[in-house]
């Protein structure tokens, strides 16, 4: 019996779905040189209280996105998410120092200073 040459499979990516469409809108709103929580991202998006979600959304996008992913923290200012890919070497820390966002010991952002809110 002659065995048959197996083509590896390919994955077709998953289409993104309506939760995270809505977040990356949020997350597209947040001006240059502001941040804001993974818990206010959720709240815009019609997600209460789903924080998670929003960094699962944003753990999802691709390297190659223009999507302003670094604005978005944790709720103690702290910097949560590092794209950083082996060529890029593009940190959260360097694309908000860009920005003229003040990251400061033990990588914090002042919410008080930076924080931003949809109004």
């Amino acid at each position: 019996m002659a065995k048959s040459a197996s083509k590896p499979l390919k994955r077709a990516k998953p289409a993104v779905s309506d939760s995270y469409t809505r977040i990356y809108a949020a997350v597209r709103k947040i001006p240059r040189g502001r941040v804001t929580t993974y818990g206010s991202i959720a709240r815009m998006a019609g997600f209460p209280r789903q924080a998670r979600l929003v960094g699962y959304a944003l753990h999802a996008i691709g390297s190659a996105s223009n999507l302003p992913w670094h604005r978005v923290i944790n709720a103690q200012g702290k910097l949560s998410l590092v794209r950083d890919g082996k060529s890029s070497g593009i940190t959260q820390r360097i694309l908000l120092e860009r920005e003229g966002v003040r990251v400061a010991a033990g990588s914090r952002v002042s919410l008080k200073q930076y924080g931003w809110r949809l109004t």
